[in-house]
């Protein structure tokens, strides 16, 4: 299979695709719940919260982060992540109109 030609599309495309692969686990969005739930900065207890180990909760925040999905700050030996809220409200405006773009018609088919 050849490589994407991702410069074809448009930068909000490519913006969304991005995106939208980072979200695509159901421990990513299991994070990101309890981010939004908590409406602060996680540390340490993701691990006990989803029952996965260590090492894979750590991958799925590194996916979340480079992203752009999260940011982490330090606080001593941890890293506290919340939601990067200019990523967010992209995602959230994109995928809306995205998703709204849709006018229901199912004549089509």
């Amino acid at each position: 299979m050849g490589l994407t030609k991702s410069e074809i599309f448009t930068k909000e495309q490519n913006e969304l695709s991005t995106l939208l692969k980072a979200l695509a686990h159901p421990a990513r969005i299991a994070i990101l719940q309890r981010i939004l739930i908590s409406n602060t900065c996680i540390c340490g207890d993701l691990v006990e919260e989803l029952g996965l180990a260590q090492a894979t909760i750590s991958q799925h925040l590194k996916e979340l982060k480079n992203a752009g999905i999260i940011q982490g700050t330090i606080e001593g030996v941890s890293i506290c992540y919340c939601i990067n809220p200019t990523t967010w409200r992209l995602l959230e405006k994109q995928l809306g109109a995205f998703l709204g773009s849709y006018k229901g018609e199912t004549t089509c088919c």
